[in-house]
Formats: structure tokens, sequence, C-alpha cells
């Protein structure tokens, strides 16, 4: 009862309340939320502090930078379902909240023309899909009826996690179907778009964070989905990086890994440089194995360079080796 009475009274106040309705539309940043309110940083850091004090906003370290949003989940103990109540009854024609929207859209649009000049003049080719020429769309619904078969044997309504999701495409694409879910990224640029993507009243139950695959900062057994797409052949270590998935991945959950099949296209490993020339079926299962991972049927997507779709199930979770890993890639 004490934290759902600190709630109530850190909620009861119009500027509090103002941000707490704004991080119902994504991650804001205190610079964030001085040019949309038009209020002093002092002033907006004591009442962020106030709200995530008592469990109404959560508070994220991102290098420099620390973002403020709904805490994920449905979590009664950190005052996430109080949040999403009191903001339900805020009137959507409220003069003052129609202002703060606005005010939003035009940060997150400046927001996302910086993050996307930052990659143009890196160079950073951050659609990959589209660099490849691969059948985007025929792999995302491959994906989709792993998730949400037509048998309904899916695990739609669980949590996912998004290694590496670079735009956060993937999570916007599963949203609907999942009650949670998290995507990690170790690029600041990418997640500065990912945060666009998913700004909206459709996505507060999505959040992304900074990362390193290799050392997930995520609890053993804690999601029903991990999704990997377009990243094991960037990865200097792939083993260890589906190592980290495993171990995250409850018991009966689902990994869904998304890459190139085996290929001798060495022009583009070099231009766009891949670590490796995609998997072979025998080179993922052995992997699979040797983390006590059960695989199922795989998918195969034609294009210009063959895509490859191998799901497995979780089971208790096994020791793994870095020697056992090794051996099995």
């Amino acid at each position: 009862m004490d934290m759902l009475l600190a709630g109530l009274r850190a909620a009861a106040e119009p500027t509090r309340l103002r941000l707490l309705a704004l991080a119902a539309r994504g991650a804001f940043c205190v610079m964030d939320f001085t040019e949309i309110l038009g209020q002093s940083q002092p002033r907006l850091s004591r009442h962020l502090k106030l709200l995530c004090d008592c469990g109404l906003l959560d508070r994220v370290r991102e290098g420099a930078n620390v973002w403020f949003t709904q805490p994920a989940g449905d979590s009664g103990a950190h005052n996430g379902l109080l949040g999403r109540a009191l903001i339900a009854q805020l009137p959507s024609d409220d003069p003052v909240l129609e202002a703060d929207c606005r005010q939003a859209a035009r940060v997150l649009a400046e927001r996302a023309r910086i993050a996307s000049e930052s990659f143009r003049r890196q160079g950073a080719d951050w659609d990959e899909m589209r660099a490849l020429d691969l059948p985007a769309q025929a792999v995302e619904a491959a994906l989709l009826s792993l998730v949400q078969p037509h048998d309904g044997s899916g695990l739609g309504g669980g949590r996912l996690l998004d290694i590496g999701t670079g735009t956060g495409r993937v999570l916007e694409l599963l949203a609907p179907h999942v009650r949670q879910a998290l995507g990690v990224d170790a690029s600041k640029a990418m997640l500065a778009l990912a945060r666009v993507r998913l700004a909206g009243p459709d996505f507060t139950h999505c959040a992304v964070r900074l990362a390193d695959m290799y050392r997930l900062p995520l609890p053993d057994r804690s999601y029903d989905i991990v999704v990997l797409q377009m990243v094991l052949h960037h990865a200097e270590d792939p083993a260890l990086v589906l190592a980290e998935a495993a171990r995250v991945l409850r018991p009966g959950g689902r990994l869904l890994l998304i890459d190139l099949a085996a290929h001798d296209r060495q022009e583009l490993t070099a231009r766009l440089a891949h670590r490796w020339s995609g998997f072979s079926d025998e080179t993922v299962n052995r992997l699979f194995a040797s983390l006590g991972l059960n695989p199922t049927a795989s998918l195969t997507i034609l294009g210009p360079l063959a895509v490859r779709i191998w799901p497995a199930t979780g089971a208790a979770p096994v020791a793994v080796t870095t020697d056992a890993l090794e051996s099995a890639f």
C-alpha cells in the first residue's frame, strides 16, 4: 500500500501528469522534456526523480544519456498498472496535452533526422535487407508464422527479446502479438532510430536499451521468444552470442535465428563487413545441441542470397564451457 500511495501522491501534480502522458508515447531524455514542456531542466529533473522513486517511470542510463519510460510489463509492484490507469483517465482533447503531443512529434521527427544524417555521414548501411536486395516481406511473413501459427501453437502473448534490434523493425512487427518486448543493440544511433519507430500508443509495452550481445544484462530464463535477425554473421564469436540467447530463454520458449544460408559471395562479405559467409544447417544444429536447444524444422526464403530461419525450443539450462562452444563451432 505504501508504494501505491506514493504513486498517487507523485502523480497529483499537473506537470508530472504531463510527463507520464509523454512517457506513454516513448522514451525521452530530460532535454527532450525541457523542449516539449518549456520548463527548466532542474525543475523537470525533480519531477522525474519523484516519478521514478515511486515506480511510475523507469530511468535507463545509456552512456551519457538517461532515458525515461513507462515501466515495462504489468508489474503492480512498480506502479506500472497505476501509471497506465492514470493516463487512460486523461482527456484526449485537453488543449495542454494536445500541445504536448504536437511538440513531442516534432522532437521525435528531429531525432530521426539527426540519427539518419549520422548514418549517412558515417557511410553505415543500416538497412541490410535492402542493401542485399533480400525478400524482407517474405522473411517477415515467415517470422510471423512462427510466432503466431494458424493452429494456435505459437508463443504470442509472452515476452520477446530482439538481440541486435537495429532500427526496431522486429519489435514493430511482433508488438501486436506479445505482452512485452525488449530490443537490445550496441549502437546508440540505431537505438535512436528504433525509439522513433516505436513512439506511439501501440508500442508502450516495447522498449530498447544499449547492451552487449555477448553479455546481456538480463536474468536467466526470462523470455518466451528470443530473435536474432541478420546479426550472427557480424559476430566475432557466434557461439557465445547464441549461448547468451539460450541463457535468457525460458524452458519451452522459442529461439528464432534468422540469417544468411552459407554462400560463396565473398565480395559481399568484404563490402558489408560480414564476419561469416552465412551458416550451414550442420553448423547451426551442432551449436543448438551444445547449448541444450532442441531444433525444429527450418525454413528457407529464396532470393539473391538464401535466408534461413532456424527455430529451436529451450530446454532446461545446461552448463556450457568455452571448449564445448569452440568444438561445436
